[in-house]
């Protein structure tokens, strides 16, 4: 089984790494096996769902979450 890794960019998309599949809400399945990494959309303005076309730079959408670990 290969590793797979789930990265949030600072206010943009969330970065997947690894051999994932994704698939829609019908359970078709997007073809990413020519991608290395692929970029899914956080802030819902992208014209490429689910995948991130930069749009959140245009729209100035800002994330709200960020990592706290405990205690701290």
């Amino acid at each position: 089984m290969s590793d797979v890794t789930i990265r949030c960019r600072e206010n943009g998309p969330l970065i997947v790494t690894g051999n994932v599949t994704l698939t829609d809400h019908e359970g078709n399945p997007y073809d990413t096996s020519d991608r290395e990494n692929i970029a899914l959309c956080r802030c819902g303005a992208t014209r490429k769902r689910p995948f991130c076309d930069g749009t959140h730079r245009e729209t100035g959408w800002l994330a709200a979450d960020t990592f706290k670990p405990p205690g701290a």
